[in-house]
């Protein structure tokens, strides 16, 4: 190819780049507002949270959650152009996999060993698996309409991440409400939603961001 050609080529592609990072944020911040008014209309935050969010396990709860949600939006900005590395954004992720399992074994060494099927059963597992990728939605199809925009070169992979960053958006929001804290809670249930979410993210995205 000749470096004319080459040019022409980068000068054509800067369009659509920009066009695909405004796309993605307006997909980011539409959906998060969706999903907030949504939590805010139905379930409502947590009554007592303004006392309970001193406390250490719902403090990680929440930053552990927001943490991910940014992480993972991160590594959907980047796998939407073609050949994007994951490079630190995959650590990130990878790092706060890890941070998560030392708080679960945290907890295990101090809490009884009759309370650890209480503390992994919570009381609303069910729901949680449910509101979590209800909430969802609006975040995974913002993102997914957005990265039409570009050329993710592994479909597949794209709309995991989509997945992935749209799951965290709603285990993040849903934080606010859920009264449990536990972080083998957090591990088991709020990690099995995002998985389900992050599955269907997979397989659409196969579907509609080929190109």
């Amino acid at each position: 190819m000749k470096t004319t050609d080459l040019i022409s080529l980068m000068a054509a592609d800067a369009p659509v780049r920009m066009r695909l990072g405004r796309m993605l944020t307006i997909a980011l911040f539409a959906g998060i507002a969706a999903s907030a008014i949504l939590l805010l209309a139905s379930v409502g935050l947590r009554p007592n949270m303004a006392s309970m969010i001193e406390t250490a396990r719902v403090l990680f709860k929440i930053l552990f959650t927001l943490t991910l949600a940014v992480a993972a939006s991160a590594l959907v900005f980047r796998v939407g152009r073609p050949g994007a590395e994951l490079g630190r954004r995959g650590l990130w992720l990878a790092g706060l996999v890890g941070v998560l399992l030392v708080a679960v074994g945290a907890e295990l060494m101090v809490l009884p060993r009759g309370e650890w099927v209480a503390s992994l059963k919570g009381g609303h597992a069910m729901f949680c698996l449910f509101f979590i990728p209800v909430l969802s939605l609006a975040p995974l199809g913002g993102f997914l309409m957005a990265l039409r925009e570009g050329a993710p070169d592994n479909p597949g992979l794209a709309g995991a991440a989509a997945g992935l960053a749209a799951s965290a958006i709603g285990a993040a929001l849903y934080a606010w409400h859920c009264p449990d804290d536990s972080p083998l809670f957090l591990a088991t249930w709020y990690m099995l939603a995002a998985a389900i979410v992050t599955l269907a993210g997979f397989l659409i995205g196969r579907r509609i961001l080929r190109w």
